[in-house]
């Protein structure tokens, strides 16, 4: 149901002539009007008739809200089928449109229910003030504070674990092969133990000069030095690649969203994540916590048919907000503004939606070996999503994430998703942190009006994927980071195509300084980030700096590169040194970050000019 609520000084209605639809009527009721009075204008709609009853009850209690805060005297029933191309049978609208005004009635309230199916024309003032003009979506779907006001105790989840053969097992029957998914459980449990401990991604996000937390700004806010920016921009970069190869295209949103728009405050409800709020002398304000309204309201407002689906809206949210608890927020892992890849697929159908959803969990299983970290996942559906595709479900565990999962299996539909994979790294502390997500979405198309046109030229209403392929950019560096420190034995480093400097030139003496100078310039003319220390450090120290900030490949040159045009190149994570040339050096690198984007150093290439950050 759309009904669109306007608070008047006045309402008088004269109906002109009748429809094949017109319900009989008494001579009075052809001319009426009333003062003071919210006149909801009514549209009735097709999904309505699941649950005609339950209709009425919440367009009863939405009336009596709104006309509780505008102080009408009188109420005015006014069908009106121009608020949706979704309508109802005649007589189920009739139905429902008589139920509202009985039900008003029983209230006690004074109401003029306008006659259904005849053509009128109508005179209205509107009052002018804040409330006087409401939008509302009724729909069949439970509201969020009738589930809390449920008194039936809430049934807990099934925690399981799927296998690729599709063998379920209870997860404290199971034998865990490796660590990180018995930590995943465990988290899932309410088992893991909070230490107290710092995660090691807070010191080396600091040491290694790439982000730190903003001391001027609300607490979970942080400001990036270069060598994050540059790193923050890489994966960006990379995101848009694997969206854009897919469908998608990008578009750009406002961050702050008015919640008094019904869609944007019903779908805020479900999403359940506490957020940030501002309110005016008028309107209360709500910072968006994803891509979510903005991409449905495009949606919503374009025409799509089935020639067009899938249909794909990507941005990349800089930022989205989440007023999380101060104790909760800790360096990169848990903020409250971060950086979101948001992809929206429009698919046809829920099988359709399936389709898609399985090349998606593809999607983000790349990003796993991409980035050159560990995912666990769950894999979390409703009880009827299971009971219907169970079979599917294990086919996307088989053939699309190709490991054991977590499989959460949920009593009732708690959001708007009945299925959704998460990927999660597990940090040094043995937690969760949560990257990729695809989610598919039965509710947002009906709430923000989003149709498309069928094969046979009518109206549906389309299911919708959320997908993050690599979750909040933030998260990725701070699995990265923590990475680090749970690959025991391993030198730390980033991938080679995100290290901030990936080759570092070191002239053995000032003499050696213009051999170096002509081995950067080649070296970045073709694409490969480079720097010189011309610092006046001793050699070995210079050598060991390099180490210390992760650089991959470092050149020393001396006398014997000048004689014989070559560079030694010493390979940190395999402790390697070897005499080459520049060019078996370059397609080394390209032939290693072959397919993932590329930016050029942010920062002056000669070492001793730069800043110290804090």
């Amino acid at each position: 149901m759309r009904t669109l609520m306007i608070h008047s000084d006045y309402l008088r209605y004269k109906t002109r002539s009748k429809t094949k639809m017109a319900e009989d009527i008494e001579d009075e009721k052809r001319a009426a009007g009333v003062d003071n009075a919210l006149v909801a204008f009514i549209a009735v709609e097709k999904e309505d008739e699941e649950d005609p009853e339950l209709i009425v009850k919440k367009a009863v209690k939405e009336i009596l809200n709104v006309q509780n805060k505008v102080n009408a005297e009188n109420i005015v029933v006014y069908p009106y089928a121009h608020l949706s191309s979704s309508l109802s049978n005649p007589d189920v609208a009739q139905k429902i449109l008589k139920g509202i005004e009985a039900e008003l009635v029983d209230n006690n309230e004074a109401v003029l229910r306008v006659p259904f199916g005849w053509y009128k024309s109508f005179e209205l003032a509107c009052k002018g003030h804040p409330l006087s003009e409401l939008s509302r979506t009724i729909t069949v779907e439970p509201d969020e504070d009738e589930e809390e006001e449920s008194k039936e105790p809430s049934e807990p989840s099934k925690l399981l674990i799927l296998e690729e053969d599709g063998q379920i097992y209870d997860v404290e029957e199971y034998n865990y092969k490796n660590k990180t998914l018995r930590q995943l459980v465990d988290h899932e449990e309410g088992k893991t133990k909070d230490t107290g401990k710092q995660p090691p991604h807070v010191r080396l996000m600091k040491e290694k000069e790439l982000a730190s937390n903003e001391p001027s700004a609300d607490v979970g806010h942080i400001r990036w030095y270069p060598k994050g920016k540059l790193v923050k921009d890489l994966l960006s970069d990379y995101v848009y690649q694997l969206v854009t190869a897919r469908g998608a295209m990008p578009v750009e949103t406002p961050v702050m969203y008015d919640l008094a728009d019904p869609a944007i405050r019903e779908h805020a409800a479900k999403f359940g994540e506490r957020q940030y709020r501002l309110k005016t002398k008028h309107r209360e304000l709500m910072l968006r916590f994803a891509c979510c309204f903005g991409a449905f309201r495009i949606l919503a407002d374009s025409f799509l048919t089935w020639k067009n689906l899938p249909v794909g809206i990507y941005e990349l949210s800089t930022f989205s907000f989440r007023f999380e608890r101060q104790g909760e927020v800790v360096g990169l892992k848990r903020l409250r503004a971060f950086t979101m890849p948001d992809f929206h697929s429009v698919c046809l159908n829920d099988e359709h939606a399936r389709q898609v959803f399985a090349k998606q969990v593809d999607m983000c299983s790349q990003t796993e070996s991409d980035l050159e970290v560990h995912y666990e996942v769950a894999f979390r559906v409703t009880q009827k999503f299971f009971d219907d595709n169970e079979d599917w479900i294990k086919q996307v565990v088989r053939e699309n994430i190709k490991k054991p999962v977590l499989l959460e299996i949920i009593p009732k539909m708690k959001h708007y998703w009945n299925a959704k994979v998460d990927f999660a790294a597990i940090d040094d502390l043995g937690r969760p942190i949560e990257n990729p997500t695809v989610q598919m979405d039965i509710q947002s198309a009906r709430r923000f009006g989003i149709t498309y046109l069928d094969e046979n030229e009518e109206q549906q209403y389309p299911t919708i994927l959320h997908c993050s392929p690599t979750g909040s950019i933030e998260r990725v560096i701070c699995s990265l980071l923590e990475k680090t420190s749970t690959d025991k034995g391993k030198k730390p480093s980033l991938p080679l195509w995100l290290a901030p400097t990936q080759v570092r030139i070191i002239p053995v003496t000032d003499k050696h300084m213009e051999y170096a100078e002509e081995v950067y310039q080649k070296i970045r003319d073709l694409n490969v980030r480079v720097d010189i220390d011309d610092t006046q450090e001793r050699l070995g120290k210079k050598i060991r700096n390099s180490g210390k900030e992760w650089v991959p490949y470092t050149i020393v040159v001396g006398d014997n590169e000048i004689e014989n045009n070559s560079i030694t190149v010493n390979r940190r994570l395999d402790d390697t040194k070897e005499e080459i040339s520049i060019e078996d050096l370059i397609n080394e690198i390209h032939s290693k970050t072959e397919g993932m984007p590329f930016r050029q150093l942010p920062l002056p290439y000669h070492v001793s000019k730069r800043v110290k950050f804090d």
